[in-house]
């Protein structure tokens, strides 16, 4: 209801017909008369001149209808009284003191208007929990409204400021509401409409027109009611893929656990669940109807990265062909199979509205991107029609000159190196470059798979001389095969050698060695080595240190180290020039997105690092840190 149409009346009759107690509430409260008789306009004049001002417009309408009101806001506020109750608060518990000396060099009006609050405040409540209800005539509004302020004294926090006695009375019928929602008992005109509400947006949301079901379902989730909750914060979990909410009991109702269970483990399989770890999760998933053994399957699954999002009919025939995809690294590809098929994914009952299930996959998760997450939600489905969204356009840049640059709240690539197998199945790589019994991993994030690694002095037959890489596996879009290091290379050396002639067993093959470590800003010490093999022999190579170049072979004209690295250039120029060359010259590229995001298969190649020979050494630097 606007403040322009708002009755009094109308208001606080509907929430005394409303008005049922909670379930702990004993007799007395179970016969409760909220309000009193309005008080007269002379009564009102009588308490302005008393207090020495006009009172706030909505506050006084309040009080002309009903002299008073039992609010019974949870351990807060109980009761407000009526125009012989209200005086100054005057601050007896010198809280001005408290909130001046905080407020710093530069403070900003609210936190200036806060701290003068305490003085100015009249009081309005008779009975509370340790809490003051405080209308402050020094915040006003264009209108003349003054602000409202609750402070709880015992729970020590920055009083929460309404805008006006108007709207912190409809923050209390809506918390009257909200406290009661799950009674089945609890039905009225106002759940009728907010239910109501929650089936249109329902009905909207599945349509693509999720920005008009937003507000409905806000406006039920304020009122309690239980569909608003559970719709919205799916709408917001899509919106924020990266979010953590809670899907209440869902999960319980089996024909929506393949969905939601999956993702309601995503922050415990993080390590990110704050509140007494794996047995705190399992204890509360456990009360909601869960079997333990479920989740504990569940759990491991997410943590181990063999989950699989497997809806069934069309749409998971095309989860599974974008799973293929994207496993191998082409995301843009997978992601363009998902949104053709996103029509035909069907809604397993009413309260799931979108396949909140695929943020849960360990593979296709990292591809719901906020704007992606808009595209699922404006995209018909579930057998509704409306208009198709414009497509999202690719995420995944052209070439690899991306890997100098930082992306999305990352440093750039501190180093990478990477082997390219031309036409080669990804499988076959670690029996061409791979260590002796190496395997494909699972999906895994090769950034936690190379720290994990253990390090050659931890490997038994290991030589301290060998630099064996973890490498995420995959293939570009231009029929590439590659194993890629970007969060462990080790430094270019005398000792260095390139797998490419390894990895050109059935064709040709590139092996890119970037080593940009400088010990200062001046200093041009930084390495940049390429190796170009076919059929096991190398047909050209070159490395480049500072001004050294070593090259080797005959090097393609756009290939030419020094076309590439030049005398004037800036930090990090001749990385990317070499980087676009070979984009150009080659058709190299690499997939941003799952590389910096995403899970590929990994394995451990064999030494990037040939055995020192007679005459030759090498320092190998072990760190550890000691407590005092």
């Amino acid at each position: 209801m606007s403040d322009e149409s708002f009755n009094w009346h109308d208001f606080l009759r509907r929430w005394q017909e409303e008005w049922v107690p909670r379930a702990d509430a004993d007799d007395e409260e179970a016969d409760s008369v909220l309000g009193a008789p309005g008080a007269g306009e002379e009564a009102i004049v009588a308490a302005e001149r008393r207090l020495g001002l006009r009172l706030p417009p909505s506050y006084r309408e309040f009080l002309a209808v009903s002299d008073g009101w039992v609010v019974e806001q949870t351990a807060a506020i109980h009761r407000l009284g009526g125009v012989a109750d209200i005086g100054w608060f005057g601050d007896p518990y010198d809280m001005t003191s408290l909130y001046e000396e905080g407020l710093g060099e530069d403070p900003g009006e609210e936190e200036v208007l806060l701290a003068g609050m305490w003085r100015r405040a009249l009081r309005l409540e008779t009975e509370s929990d340790m809490s003051h209800a405080l209308l402050d005539p020094g915040d006003r509004d264009e209108d003349g409204e003054w602000a409202l302020y609750v402070y709880k004294g015992w729970g020590g926090e920055v009083p929460k400021r309404y805008p006006s006695f108007r709207a912190y009375m409809g923050d209390m019928y809506r918390e009257f509401h909200g406290d009661r929602a799950g009674s089945p008992d609890f039905v009225n005109a106002t759940t009728r409409a907010h239910d109501s509400h929650v089936e249109s947006a329902r009905l909207l949301a599945l349509r693509g027109r999720y920005e008009e079901a937003v507000p409905l379902l806000e406006e039920a989730r304020a009122f309690g009611r239980p569909g608003g909750r559970v719709l919205l914060d799916q709408i917001r979990h899509l919106l924020a893929p990266g979010s953590s909410p809670d899907y209440g009991n869902l999960a319980a109702d089996p024909r929506y656990r393949p969905e939601v269970l999956p993702v309601q483990a995503l922050t415990p399989a993080h390590g990110e669940w704050r509140l007494g770890g794996d047995d705190h999760w399992l204890g509360m998933m456990t009360a909601r109807g869960h079997s333990r053994e479920t989740l504990e399957t569940v759990l491991s699954t997410m943590r181990d990265g063999t989950h699989r999002y497997a809806p069934p009919g069309p749409w998971g025939r095309a989860v599974a062909e974008a799973r293929e995809s994207a496993r191998w690294g082409p995301t843009d590809a997978a992601w363009r199979i998902l949104r053709g098929a996103l029509p035909l994914w069907e809604a397993p009952g009413p309260w799931l509205i979108a396949p909140v299930g695929l943020l849960a996959d360990p593979v296709l998760g990292a591809l719901v991107t906020p704007e992606r997450g808009r595209e699922i939600l404006a995209t018909p489905r579930s057998g509704e029609s409306g208009p198709v969204p414009e497509p999202v356009p690719d995420l995944d840049p052209a070439g690899l000159v991306w890997l100098t640059e930082a992306v999305a709240h990352q440093q750039p690539f501190d180093g990478f190196r990477c082997v390219w197998a031309q036409g080669a199945d990804p499988a076959l790589l670690p029996a061409l470059i791979g260590e002796e019994g190496a395997e494909l991993s699972g999906p895994v994030d090769p950034r936690t798979a190379s720290w994990r690694a253990p390090r050659p002095h931890q490997r038994k037959g290991v030589e301290l001389w060998e630099d064996r890489a973890v490498v995420a596996v995959g293939r570009t879009d231009e029929g590439w095969a590659f194993a890629f290091d970007g969060y462990s290379p080790a430094r270019v050396s005398a000792l260095s050698r390139s797998p490419a002639v390894a990895a050109s067993a059935s064709g040709r093959a590139v092996a890119v060695w970037c080593d940009p470590w400088r010990s200062s800003p001046g200093d041009r010490r930084g390495a940049f080595h390429l190796s170009v093999a076919e059929h096991g022999v190398e047909l050209c190579s070159f490395t480049v240190r500072g001004t050294e170049v070593e090259r080797s072979g005959v090097l393609p004209e756009a290939l030419d180290p020094a076309r590439l690295f030049r005398p004037e250039d800036g930090e990090g120029e001749g990385e990317r020039r070499a980087l676009q060359a070979l984009h150009t010259a080659l058709g190299l590229s690499l997939p941003r997105l799952a590389l910096t995001r995403s899970r590929l298969r990994t394995f451990t190649t064999r030494s990037w690092t040939r055995a020192p020979q007679d005459g030759e050494g090498y320092a190998y630097l072990r760190f550890q840190r000691h407590r005092p």
